[in-house]
This record gives C-alpha cells, sequence and structure tokens, in this order.
C-alpha cells in the first residue's frame, strides 16, 4: 500500500475513534482509549521509524523537524492520559487536547508534507514504504499495548535520522 494513502486512512481512523470515545459512554471509554492510544503510539512510531527518514530531503527537513516535536507533544499528553485514572475530571479535557492536537498534526502533513513526498518519490517507493510502516506497525500491536511504551518517550523529540 502507497505510504502516503496508508497514513491518511489512518489520519482517519484516528480521529474517527477520538471521536467516538468523546461520544462514547463511561464504560465504553476505557476500552476505547487503549484503541486510541495504541493507534496513535504505532502510526507515529512507523512515520518516525520509517516514513520520515526516508523522505528527509532539504524541501521537507523543516516540515519533518515540526512533525518530530509535534509527536513530542502529542507522546506527552498520551503520556499523561495512560498513567491518568480515566475517573479523573481531568481526563476528559486532555483527552480533548489530544484530538485537537492529532487533527492539527494530521492536516499538516497532508498539506504540507505529503504533495511533496509525491514529487519526491515514485508510487513504487511509496508502496515498499507503506509496507515497512505496516509490518512495524503489526509488529508492535503483536508486542502489545504500544500506548505503555510512550511514557519513556516524551523528554525529546525523535531524532531526524
Amino acid at each position: 500500500m502507497d505510504a502516503i494513502e496508508l497514513l491518511t486512512g489512518q489520519h482517519r481512523k484516528l480521529e474517527a475513534l477520538m471521536k467516538q470515545w468523546m461520544d462514547s459512554n463511561e464504560a465504553q471509554r476505557p476500552s476505547l482509549f487503549k484503541r486510541v492510544g495504541d493507534e496513535l503510539t504505532v502510526h507515529v512510531t512507523s512515520e518516525e521509524q520509517i516514513f520520515y527518514p526516508a523522505v528527509k530531503a532539504k524541501r521537507t527537513e523543516d516540515i519533518l523537524l515540526e512533525s518530530l516535536e509535534e509527536h513530542l507533544s502529542l507522546k506527552r499528553v498520551l503520556a499523561d492520559l495512560v498513567e491518568m485514572d480515566p475517573s479523573d475530571p481531568a481526563f476528559e479535557p486532555k483527552f480533548h487536547v489530544l484530538k485537537e492536537q492529532a487533527e492539527h498534526h494530521h492536516k499538516e502533513e497532508e498539506e504540507n508534507l505529503f504533495p511533496k513526498v509525491k514529487q519526491l518519490l515514485e508510487p513504487a517507493a511509496r508502496n515498499k514504504l507503506g509496507e515497512q510502516m505496516e509490518a512495524l506497525q503489526q509488529q508492535l500491536k503483536r508486542e502489545g499495548d504500544p500506548r505503555e511504551a510512550v511514557t519513556q518517550q516524551t523528554d525529546e523529540a525523535a531524532k531526524l535520522e
């Protein structure tokens, strides 16, 4: 699958899951939060480890560095949520912040980064990246509870290799 199509599809899935969490009742929220946290974590991890290094070029470096800082912000909010009790009155407002930050990040990537990547990489190269990203994401999910790893990734933004 084309990496850009994969990431864009995951953006929509994450946005829908976050909206579903906002619209859900207390009993549904814990399992929905785990899904949101896991999906967000595997998405961000595959971008940082595979997609961003592969598309690093003079025309994308500024966007990628900003994206990595946005990832750090998302990880910090997600890490706070992972460690909070869902009944805490601050949980829902913090989740709302996570949702807004994720939507902003998705928009930036789709409007600024992805068009440049389409110019830089042929479809076959984007398909290969997509396959690599999917494989990493599946591995992270098999290892279990990817969201838990975020609590150890909040000191600084990932490096752009």
